[in-house]
């Protein structure tokens, strides 16, 4: 059992003021394998007061002093990422595999390209006779999600560290161990104390204490849309900056000129990769009608050739979902989905042959959707696709907009497709013929998918004012 029961304020493990024991379940074996302390309203007030306290110093530093500090913390990361991995796989369920390379190793992109942007933004501009600066905004509230912790606790630290900003981390309940592992990484390269602090807690417990907080001037929240309202509702009596990065339910588009088989494959790998559990997985399949049936087929050969397994072990199967609460909600859609009449092509409801523990839900896969049925319109967060036809570009397009959220979308097609259509799609990123990811590239959403970018020189300006200094150059 991992214990880590002190939060990391001003520098200092420290006991926890009148915080409450939590255990963090093994989603795999249904076992408790870590226990944290659920911070309290003292702890926050603590926190933040030794990051206001820092910020004073720290945002004085030089880029060079910064840029030298995230080597440093790149140097320690490197040398605990195996620790980081098996935290990771143990508490959110990510096979080994994906933890030791995807899951851990997008925090060293994330530092890698927040120096890149901090070596090439431009902190000042002339403009006429006058100067306009950028300056850091302050102290940071961070909460971050269990589905990909790592990723968006570097996301969030590494261009706060940049910009000099001081911060305090809120990770997830349900992953907590790599954060404090982070925060150790953080230590051990030199981080003045109070920079980066730590307070594990729940969303409202501490989330809540942070994002009300008087002398936060940033709240920086990855998660749902659910609580990313919530967020922007605490922290509006304070009028402080509200960055989010909320849910999605994103399309991938078989156009003109897409090669099927492709296409299929490309969509049900980021949906199957981390079991679901990615913001931007294109759970909605949209196919040409007259194509539907050849559309399924691949689909349900690459689903029922997909294997759920122990994340303790190395290899391509896919984990468990994170806990019982997102287990029993998956069930709930997929039947929600059989109900409302969609065809059930491979999966469904219960645990797949052979496991009876464990929070493991069988490759779903639904054909015959339409677009306002449950299961095309809510996250489902887990291994589920929703292949749903359409009858003409203009209806693809029309389809993959009717939604609440606009974080991503994928396109298949010819050049001449792709081109009529992605500069119509209403999403903060578009995924072109296997386009992947790249952390200088900005990442966020449309709509009720957020506010604000992440990654690269976008989300290092995140966590900067803008100054006006009229005059300064007369």
């Amino acid at each position: 059992m991992r214990s880590y029961l002190k939060h990391y304020i001003g520098g200092q493990w420290v006991e926890s003021e009148g915080g409450t024991r939590h255990e963090v379940i093994d989603p795999a074996t249904e076992a408790a394998t870590t226990e944290i302390t659920l911070g309290s309203q003292a702890d926050v007030d603590k926190a933040v007061a030794a990051a206001k306290a820092a910020f004073e110093s720290f945002s004085r530093t030089s880029v060079e002093d910064r840029l030298a500090l995230i080597e440093r913390v790149i140097a320690e990361y490197k040398a605990r990422m195996d620790d980081m991995a098996q935290a990771i796989s143990a508490e959110m369920g990510a096979p080994l595999s994906l933890a030791k390379t995807a899951q851990v190793g997008s925090g060293i992109g994330h530092l890698m390209s927040a120096a890149r942007a901090l070596k090439e933004f431009a902190f000042e501009e002339a403009v006429g006779n006058s100067l306009v600066v950028h300056e850091p905004i302050g102290v940071v509230a961070m909460i971050t999600p269990w589905n990909w912790p790592l990723n968006q606790i570097v996301s969030k630290v590494a261009p706060a560290l940049a910009a000099g900003c001081t911060m305090i981390l809120k990770p997830s309940e349900e992953a907590p161990s790599c954060a404090a592992i982070f925060a150790e990484v953080m230590d051990a390269a030199g981080v003045p104390a109070g920079v980066f602090n730590l307070v594990n807690g729940d969303g409202p417990g501490v989330g809540t204490a942070l994002s009300k907080h008087k002398d936060v001037d940033m709240v920086s929240f990855t998660g749902s849309t659910r609580a990313g309202i919530a967020v922007a509702k605490n922290a509006a009596d304070t009028v402080k900056r509200v960055h989010q990065e909320l849910g999605g339910k994103s399309p991938s588009l078989m156009l003109e000129g897409a090669d099927v088989a492709a296409a299929v494959k490309g969509t049900l790998f980021s949906v199957l990769l981390n079991s679901g559990q990615s913001c931007i997985a294109p759970a909605r399949l949209l196919v040409p009608a007259a194509l539907e049936k050849e559309a399924a087929a691949a689909a349900a050969e690459v689903m029922k050739a997909t294997t759920c397994g122990n994340p303790a072990d190395e290899g391509r199967h896919i984990g468990p979902v994170v806990n019982k609460t997102q287990w029993e909600k998956i069930q709930g859609l997929i039947r929600k989905g059989m109900e409302e009449g969609a065809t059930l092509e491979t999966g469904g409801p219960g645990r797949p042959d052979g496991i009876d523990t464990g929070y493991f839900v069988k490759p779903t896969l639904f054909s015959g959707v339409r677009n306002d049925m449950t299961i095309a319109r809510e996250e489902i967060f887990g291994p589920v696709v929703t292949i749903i036809p359409y009858d003409s570009e203009e209806d693809a397009v029309r389809i993959a907009n009717d939604t609440d959220y606009g974080l991503s979308a994928v396109v298949f097609g010819s050049p001449e497709a792709v081109k009529r259509v992605a500069p119509r799609l209403r999403a903060g990123m578009v995924y072109i013929n296997g386009g992947q990811p790249n952390p200088d590239l900005p990442f966020g959403g449309y709509k009720q998918s957020g506010n604000g970018r992440e990654h690269g020189k976008y989300g290092l300006a995140e966590f900067m004012e803008v100054k006006a200094m009229v005059g300064a150059l007369a």
